[in-house]
């Protein structure tokens, strides 16, 4: 018989990415979403297949996560706010969606039996940690509520895992990008936002001088990633945190670079184009570089896609479909 998976954000970039890969391998999904920053035209493509359900709801509330897990082997838990600026900028709400929400799906998740629980947790946890690459044990201070958030989620894991014996896997995304990311709204990441200004010859502004540095990881090895910490049957690999990214490092200079030089395959007045800098974002880490030498030893990772790769198919993808 086919897992059953329940997916929270299922309707989001990462969520509705995991939904898609996960029907493809013949599994069945289950997505819980509220919509308020999913979108209902990402999971429009699986409605009518007959190993999708949907269930319209809100992690905040426990009767919607519970309603979710009836029956579920596996869950993926996808749903947060994210975004640092939002969460410095609301904090309260960051809280209610990323802890209280989290800690809902944990409870929800023991009571039905689920199998494990992989979550997404984040870079920003490495906080003011000033070591690259960054490896999973040494951790700094948070910078932003958001990354509280995520922090405080790894914390939750381990102890329902120690009290109840939920098992885990945490995820920690390094600047996931790739299809369906969203370009529009106040809390836009920077692929698809500048994406969207240069190809509306606008100038992407960069936030300080454009020294600062991420670990850009494409969406099809998170997917990987996803699909290894489900499957794996090593007792020794669950329970346990891990990077999520390419480990390769890329300044804001060189993305703006790149992605002129992608963009301009297909309009060439993209070409010259040239960034605005404006100041450094509260709250951003300076550098952020994963070490992937503990999921590679315990997952067997091997991420197929580099920066590069991934974005000349995210290009094709935006050119596309925006």
């Amino acid at each position: 018989m086919a897992k059953k998976v329940l997916i929270t954000g299922g309707a989001g970039f990462i969520g509705s990415n995991l939904t898609e890969a996960l029907l493809h391998k013949g599994y069945q999904v289950v997505v819980l979403d509220n919509f308020s920053t999913g979108k209902p035209g990402n999971i429009a493509p699986f409605l009518t297949n007959p190993d999708f359900t949907l269930v319209v709801g809100d992690i905040r509330v426990k009767e919607d996560c519970q309603k979710a897990c009836e029956g579920v082997d596996y869950v993926l838990h996808e749903a947060a706010l994210g975004s640092v600026p939002r969460s410095i900028k609301d904090p309260a709400t960051t809280n209610e969606t990323n802890i209280s929400g989290f800690v809902n799906m944990l409870v929800a998740a023991r009571d039905a039996g689920v199998k494990r629980f992989l979550f997404a947790a984040s870079s920003s946890t490495y906080g003011d940690s000033p070591s690259l690459p960054k490896v999973e044990e040494v951790i700094g201070k948070p910078l932003s509520p958001y990354a509280v958030t995520k922090y405080v989620n790894e914390l939750y894991a381990d102890v329902f895992q120690k009290t109840y014996g939920l098992e885990y896997i945490g995820l920690r995304y390094f600047n996931v990008f790739g299809r369906r990311q969203d370009p529009n709204g106040a809390y836009a990441a920077v692929i698809p936002l500048f994406v969207k200004k240069l190809m509306a010859h606008e100038a992407p502004v960069v936030n300080g001088d454009g020294s600062y540095s991420r670990d850009f990881t494409y969406i099809d090895n998170v997917i990987q990633m996803n699909l290894l910490a489900l499957n794996t049957t090593d007792k020794s690999a669950v329970n346990q945190i891990y990077n999520t990214a390419y480990g390769e490092s890329t300044t804001l200079n060189q993305l703006v670079k790149y992605l002129v030089e992608d963009l301009s395959q297909f309009d060439p007045k993209i070409a010259s184009i040239e960034p605005l800098y404006g100041p450094n974002r509260l709250g951003d880490i300076p550098h952020s570089l994963a070490s992937i030498e503990k999921a590679k030893t315990h997952l067997g990772y091997d991420p197929q896609f580099s920066m590069r790769e991934g974005l000349k198919a995210c290009c094709k993808w935006y050119w596309e479909n925006l």
